[in-house]
């Protein structure tokens, strides 16, 4: 990390913060998705590929594609849950992937004010 004296980073440090932050902000969404098939698959006796639909339509924020008639409930505990997971999910990657840009910008906006 820069400190406030330090000068701008250059184009491929930034771009290599860019790449990783991109990077794990990926493997959170495989790993959540990875829950969420398992839960479905496990818990509601989905197909894989529904499984897949619904908890990457949950993960997007699309809602349920399964209203979860008859599903036991267990099925239905772990449906809200992973919903409640996948909205906090997306704030924090979100955050994680554009936090670099915001760094960037704010460290910026200071040595400007330094230069004055």
């Amino acid at each position: 990390m820069n400190n406030n004296l330090n000068k701008l980073a250059s184009r491929k440090v930034f771009f290599s913060r860019l790449i990783n932050s991109l990077f794990f902000g990926l493997l959170l969404i495989i790993i959540s998705l990875t829950v969420g098939v398992l839960g479905y698959h496990e818990l509601r006796n989905m197909s894989w590929i529904d499984s897949f639909l619904n908890a990457s339509m949950i993960l997007g924020g699309m809602g349920p594609i399964d209203m979860f008639e008859g599903a036991t409930q267990s099925a239905k505990l772990f449906g809200g849950l992973y919903a409640i997971f996948s909205g906090v999910l997306f704030i924090s990657g979100t955050a994680i992937v554009i936090s670099p840009l915001i760094h960037r910008l704010l460290h910026r906006f200071h040595l400007e004010d330094m230069k004055e």
